[in-house]
């Protein structure tokens, strides 16, 4: 044996201009198929990866070296169930050993494919089936049995090809003899299947007692949705039996719209030393293959033929593929849209506890009660405004305490509803994404129920940056001197106070002497406000904060929502998109075919 040739055949002319558009054509569909992004469970996604990948192999093994290649040998793939006699017969067809045969299952490792000496141009390259190396074999002696004869098989070589150019074979035709369809061996399955996915014509060969087996008549159906010539070879009909078996073996192809395929019968027959079978039970199928051959202008049909229904299974895959991933896309949108809805009603919950009064319960009320005094307030606001300023300029001046404790109690209070809305969020987002399956499949065993490590930091952190900015914009608004002269004799951490209770100042959620109270003592800080500012400033202001509040809550649970949505894949994918219409342009070219 010689290493893996990578020379190209030097006579493979130029595709004429139509197939050179049906090649770009396809180039671009296989493109897509490969970028098509499948990765979430979804029930029908495994088959469509499946599709994918059975789509592109026989883009690259057949379809696009064929239209390449319109003028290339046929390729005549030997296929068939595990015993039925596959390797006898290629040894039988070109009259001397050549293929291993025998009773250990399974026996075929490598794929044998013989060709005649003046086309192994056209094989040792890299034309057909590209996923396989090359290994150049030899021709057996007919002195050495052929237990023994030919390329001694490699168990760990699967992805080998090897190539026997024998006189033998007629030129215009080769033969390729693949793995059992229904090999104890996945490997064997999945590369037999492969090779006949490569074929321009498949003879299946099946035995008297097994025709009717259901594995290898899924991949004749295979073939006649290809419009794949098969001929079938059934193999030790016993005497007597030939009308009867063939007669229901043809029943069965013709229902199942194979009435074309051509039958042979092999008569069971004692094999010689060599374990050959006498010459005269192939030469109908030998005599087939070499008229076959014979004739360019029949095989080019049959290679037109046999392309033209693979584009027209491959267009209808295509489609498939293309509704499996617009699945993928609507599964990937719902469950974004299930996050983004989670945590878009838990910043209107918080927004709507910032303005029902809610938060002016507790600790909040109880600071801001110690801080303004509720009866003497009272009783000063109904005296005059002016007197209620003169009489607390003392208490605010100089950022006393009690101011910076309201402060403190807003923040404590306002952090809470927020770590507990995004906590809610978290837990609900992750209940709806696991009992959708992709959902599921995505989380696997992490929790997102709860909110991230550092999550209440970040929260404090966002409330005491809104607190800075509110107190600058007091700053800002009091620019004026006779304003500013107002609001440096109450303090600005007074006034900042006094307008995170207006903030939050509606009652709606309030009941019995909570609305007295917190209510009475949010008109206190009102009143304060218009004092310095104005109505219609304070007005602003309070719209302004509550705003720039709701703007922080939104970034923070954005940021926190991410955990779910950066374990989506990418759904705005082009390739689901473009595959739907490579499918229309594929059975327009199979049609005009």
């Amino acid at each position: 044996m010689t290493s893996q040739s990578e020379q190209d055949p030097p006579y493979d002319a130029q595709p004429a201009p139509p197939a050179l558009a049906a090649v770009a054509l396809l180039e671009e569909v296989r493109e897509d198929l490969a970028a098509a992004a499948l990765p979430l469970a979804l029930p029908e996604a495994e088959q469509a990866r499946r599709d994918v990948a059975n789509a592109v192999a026989q883009l690259d093994d057949y379809i696009l070296p064929r239209y390449r290649s319109l003028d290339a040998p046929l390729l005549a793939v030997v296929g068939g169930s595990t015993g039925a006699g596959k390797s006898t017969l290629v040894n039988a067809l070109v009259g001397h050993p050549v293929t291993r045969s025998g009773a250990i299952r399974p026996t075929t490792r490598q794929p044998i494919l013989l060709h005649h000496p003046s086309e192994a141009a056209w094989f040792e390259g890299q034309r057909v089936l590209p996923s396989l190396s090359r290994i150049r074999g030899y021709v057996a002696s007919s002195a050495v049995p052929a237990t023994s004869a030919g390329p001694v098989p490699d168990p760990g070589a699967m992805s080998s090809l090897v190539l026997v150019a024998d006189p033998a074979m007629p030129e215009g035709i080769a033969l390729l003899d693949a793995p059992d369809v229904d090999s104890i061996s996945d490997d064997n399955r999945k590369l037999a299947g492969q090779l006949l996915a490569a074929a321009d014509l498949w003879i299946f060969v099946t035995t008297a007692n097994r025709y009717a087996d259901a594995v290898p008549w899924r991949l004749l159906l295979d073939a006649a949705g290809r419009d794949i010539m098969v001929a079938v070879v059934l193999d030790r009909v016993p005497p007597g039996a030939e009308a009867e078996v063939s007669e229901d073996l043809r029943g069965l192809l013709d229902r199942e719209g194979l009435g074309a395929a051509q039958l042979f019968i092999i008569p069971e027959t004692a094999l010689d030393p060599l374990g050959m079978l006498p010459a005269t039970t192939v030469l109908l199928l030998r005599t087939w293959l070499a008229d076959l051959a014979a004739d360019s202008a029949g095989r080019s049909d049959i290679a037109r033929r046999t392309l033209n229904g693979t584009v027209r299974a491959l267009a209808a895959r295509v489609a498939e593929v293309a509704q499996a991933a617009r699945e993928q896309q609507r599964a990937a949108g719902n469950l974004e849209a299930a996050a983004v809805s989670a945590y878009n009603s838990a910043a209107t919950r918080i927004l709507d506890a910032t303005r029902d009064g809610s938060l002016l319960r507790g600790e909040v009320l109880a600071r801001w009660q110690d801080f303004v005094g509720t009866g003497e307030f009272f009783r000063t606001l109904e005296q005059n405004v002016g007197r209620f300023r003169d009489r607390l300029g003392a208490v605010f001046r100089g950022e006393p305490p009690p101011a910076i404790r309201v402060e403190a109690a807003i923040e404590t209070g306002l952090q809470a509803v927020i770590v507990d809305e995004a906590a809610n969020a978290a837990e609900d987002t992750d209940q709806r994404w696991r009992t959708d399956p992709a959902g599921r499949h995505l989380l696997g065993t992490d929790d997102l129920s709860g909110t991230t490590p550092g999550f209440e930091g970040r929260a404090a952190a966002e409330i005491r940056a809104w607190q800075e900015a509110l107190m600058e914009m007091i700053r800002t608004e009091g620019q004026g001197k006779r304003t500013q002269a107002r609001w440096l004799s109450f303090g600005i951490n007074g006034l900042g106070a006094a307008l995170m209770i207006v903030v939050f100042s509606m009652t709606a959620g309030l009941t019995g002497l909570e609305v007295g109270v917190a209510g009475g003592t949010a008109v206190v800080g009102q009143r304060l406000l218009e004092a310095v500012f104005g109505e219609d400033a304070v007005r602003r202001m309070a719209e302004k904060a509550r705003e720039d509040l709701h703007v922080r809550c939104q970034r923070l649970l954005q940021d926190e929502q991410q955990k779910f949505l950066t374990r989506l894949p990418e759904h705005d994918d082009p390739a689901a998109g473009s595959l739907a219409a490579h499918a229309e342009a594929l059975a327009r070219l199979a049609a005009a075919a």
